[in-house]
């Protein structure tokens, strides 16, 4: 499942740089994260950095975007052998 970035976000800009894959961008408010990209760091980290890191906590699971650990492997796989953007 897809991370979310909600309302609660403060732009202090600590989650974009500690994600693999590069899927938290700023939005036109607030951080945002790309579900196309978002494995919650499965296949490179133990636990969601972005989470780790948030001092508000405001990065819970995105349920528009279920996906199982087996998928999200896949999909980081799938990003690393594309490279960089």
């Amino acid at each position: 499942m897809a991370l979310k970035i909600t309302d609660e976000c403060i732009n202090c800009d600590v989650c974009e740089p500690v994600c693999p894959n590069k899927a938290i961008f700023q939005g036109p408010d607030i951080y945002e994260i790309d579900p196309g990209k978002c494995t919650e760091c499965v296949g490179h980290f133990e636990e969601p950095q972005c989470q780790k890191i948030c001092p508000v906590s405001c990065i819970p699971l995105d349920p528009r975007h279920p996906e199982t650990r087996e998928e999200l492997l896949l999909k980081s796989q799938r990003l690393q052998s594309k490279g960089p953007d």
